[in-house]
């Protein structure tokens, strides 16, 4: 055993499952070797964290679960993001994944690095059965406000999967559809497939904004992504507001001709 360089030691466990990590920890805890012991140390740590994500995945997937066990196979998690900014479309995704994935690291798009985001909204659209995004313009939002506007975009969202979803979990909503549906509250952060429409929708989104920005940069949009930043209120009040820009939003109508 102690012929084994630390070195060889790290890459046979770096290749390892984590049951085979904790026998393989097991069998290499009678090397004194500090380097060793450091290494064991480390993977513990690593087996720790792994196994409490494992754990709150597994808790982010009871209300699929609980689909699952009723027969209904197609589930998809819908959210949306960009109520509160004071430009930009509200942005609505559906996503249906499947059954048992979960990817690693997956949560609420705001509790997720960008890095990660992108990373996972790769993975997400790689592996999703369907995925539908929807938009809803600044002066659609004026006219049926926000919270309707919102509404519809999931509405749409869910209208355009490729397949007919045979349970809908929305995010603290209520919508107008002819498909069973459970409105869970901070459903981002205790559902699987809402985590994932929330990324979709996210990403979405920011990738429009920094679009914005390169005909509008004045306003600072690919950094404030529309919400009213004290760059983006300096660049009302300088410039005025854009076809962008929510009209019947305070901050917006106070600079407005």
């Amino acid at each position: 055993m102690k012929t084994e360089s630390v070195k060889s030691i790290e890459v046979i466990l770096k290749t390892a499952g984590i049951d085979e990590t904790k026998l393989l920890i097991q069998q290499y805890e009678s090397d004194e070797r500090a380097g060793v012991q450091s290494l064991l140390d480390r993977f513990k740590r690593r087996i720790k964290k792994e196994e409490a994500e494992l754990r709150r995945l597994d808790e982010m997937s009871l209300f699929e679960k609980g689909c699952l066990s009723r027969g209904e196979e197609l589930i998809a998690g819908v959210d949306e993001v960009g109520r509160g900014p004071l430009a930009g479309p509200v942005v609505a995704a559906a996503v249906i994944l499947p059954a048992g994935w979960a990817p690693r690291g997956i949560n609420d798009s705001k509790k997720v690095s960008e890095k990660m985001r992108d990373k996972l909204y790769s993975q997400i659209m790689d592996n999703a059965i369907s995925v539908s995004v929807s938009m809803i313009s600044p002066p659609e939002i004026d006219r049926i406000n926000i919270y309707q506007a919102s509404k519809a975009a999931m509405v749409e969202a869910v209208e355009g999967l490729s397949v007919t979803p045979h349970h809908v979990l929305i995010d603290a909503m209520t919508i107008d559809i002819n498909i069973a549906q459970t409105k869970i509250i901070k459903g981002d952060e205790k559902s699987i497939s809402i985590a994932a429409a929330s990324i979709v929708a996210k990403v979405t989104r920011d990738q429009y904004m920094k679009k914005l920005h390169e005909d509008y940069p004045q306003y600072g949009f690919a950094k404030n992504m529309g919400y009213g930043t004290a760059e983006h209120l300096q660049g009302l009040k300088e410039y005025g507001p854009t076809e962008e820009h929510r009209k019947s939003f305070a901050p917006v109508q106070a600079y407005s001709s």
